[in-house]
């Protein structure tokens, strides 16, 4: 499989295509003064403790007042992903644990996400190309994707001698094949950077920054070490300096594929990656045998519902079903990742009756997600013929960072129809007179409202004058949005 990244920056913005066999798979990005947060390391002060809830909020200096669950306090297990030998620890109620006014040092596991704070944990993780460093941890882990059991035990025997009183480590994916020197470079600048987060802390006295995750062109780097990586463009002069240095330095895989992109032609250009941004912002994606996907994002949950629109097959209804669902997955599992979804999701296949095709459907389901570096679980067919799954969520989505909730609409992603608010101006009109003393009305309303006043709904606007003994004028506003509408007394 071929694997290339291309990296475009501004002033205000980088963003990052990861593009697999010629077609868009991922898009990121981060803007300056809304980067991501995840990974930070803060000094800070729990405003509020929740018995209730088995809480606290803490302020990291942030707008909004971050969240620390019980459970995040005493287990690691929720920020660190495929990884053998997790301590499991009983959770404590929250008040044994921290306690109003406490200054606490937390990282950040999960961005700001709507109007929700930041989420924290006090399991502090530190990752670089090959460890992940856990102060006052005392076991190994290895990541679950390294199978290979003689592999493993080499990493877990090197890596053992590394751990002391300040912390242990994670073994990644990308340590396998990695030399003991490789990894004892790796282990020995995590725990001088841990050191140097130590030593600030003592020096804090309030709510601060202490440790800041590396910016998205460089953390893109440090995350895709491992993979079969042909070729990362980056369009700027400057990044790709600072990217040479430190692929040099840390990535040295990675620097025969760091390529300068002086073209005219934009970047993002190439692979049509503008183009499959746009469309990502859709509801609707069509499928290649006609059928298509309806994506709605809500606020608890993402659905998609698989229909076969064109697509009326070659042999019989079954057939046809099937093999729509099937081309369904990959699409779905592709659609998951470049819209960056988390959460609960749940599918609504088109309905199959043999069980065997319902099997074979969750097992490529299963395939296509398996290509996701994001964990993901799928809970199989319920009673209702859904599919439910659940895919990790630390950043907003593409469509959060990109759009805006409509004013039109207040997002509820329809407007009332003509008819319905012309009614709604004759029912405003007779509460009005009946209110207050007025000798005529003048209505002001969008130009398809008044022209449907002034037309289709003439006879009963002349009834409802006839009704309250009083004129009723129409001004046509072209600014106005289709429901909205202004009475005045004359």
């Amino acid at each position: 499989m071929s694997i290339e990244l291309l990296i475009n920056v501004t002033p205000s913005e980088s963003r990052v295509a990861l593009i697999e066999n010629g077609v868009l798979q991922e898009i990121q990005l981060e803007r300056i003064g809304n980067l991501g947060i995840v990974g930070n390391i803060y000094l800070g002060k729990i405003s509020r403790v929740l018995p209730g809830m088995q809480a606290a909020f803490v302020d990291i200096g942030l707008d909004k007042a971050a969240f620390l669950h019980a459970s995040d306090i005493v287990n690691s297990a929720s920020i660190v992903e495929g990884v053998d030998e997790q301590p499991i620890k009983k959770v404590q109620d929250i008040r044994e644990l921290v306690r109003q006014g406490q200054y606490i040092m937390v990282q950040v596991v999960k961005d700001p996400l709507g109007t929700k704070g930041a989420r924290l944990t006090t399991d502090i993780t530190i990752p670089s190309r090959y460890l992940v460093f856990m102060p006052d941890a005392t076991h190994v882990g290895v990541s679950q994707r390294i199978e290979t059991e003689e592999e493993r035990a080499r990493l877990k025997s090197i890596v053992g001698e590394y751990g002391d009183e300040d912390g242990s480590f994670i073994v990644r994916t990308a340590a396998e094949g990695a030399s003991e020197a490789e990894l004892r470079h790796d282990a020995e600048f995590l725990k001088k950077l841990w050191k140097k987060i130590v030593t600030k802390r003592k020096k804090t006295s309030k709510e601060s920054i202490l440790h800041e995750d590396l910016t998205l062109a460089f953390r893109t780097l440090r995350d895709y070490v491992g993979e079969d990586m042909e070729r990362i463009r980056v369009d700027s002069k400057l990044t790709y300096e600072e990217l040479k240095s430190f692929t040099a330095e840390f990535v040295p895989i990675l620097s025969e594929a760091l390529e300068y992109y002086p073209g005219e032609r934009p970047i993002f250009d190439l692979f049509d990656v503008e183009n499959e941004i746009q469309k990502a912002l859709h509801r609707k994606v069509t499928l290649k045998s006609g059928g298509y996907l309806i994506i709605d994002q809500t606020e608890a949950m993402t659905t998609v519902d698989v229909n076969t629109g064109a697509f009326v097959g070659h042999r019989n209804l079954e057939e046809t079903i099937f093999n729509t669902n099937v081309e369904a997955t990959s699409a779905i599992a592709r659609q998951l990742r470049l819209r960056n979804l988390g959460g609960i999701i749940i599918i609504d296949f088109i309905d199959m009756v043999s069980e065997e095709h319902k099997r074979r459907v969750l097992h490529s389901l299963e395939s296509a997600l398996g290509k996701d570096r994001v964990k993901s679980n799928i809970n199989g067919l319920s009673a209702l013929g859904l599919v439910e799954m659940t895919r990790k969520r630390t950043r907003e989505s593409l469509e959060h960072i990109l759009c805006d909730v409509c004013p039109a609409c207040s997002g509820r992603g329809s407007q009332k129809t003509v008819e319905t608010v012309c009614y709604e101006i004759l029912r405003e009109i007779v509460r009005v007179n009946r209110a207050y003393a007025a000798d005529k009305f003048m209505v002001y309303a969008a130009p398809a409202v008044s022209e449907a006043l002034l037309n289709d709904e003439y006879h009963n606007l002349a009834e409802l004058e006839l009704f309250i003994g009083k004129q009723v004028s129409i001004q046509t506003e072209s600014l106005y949005s289709q429901e909205q509408f202004d009475v005045v007394m004359m």
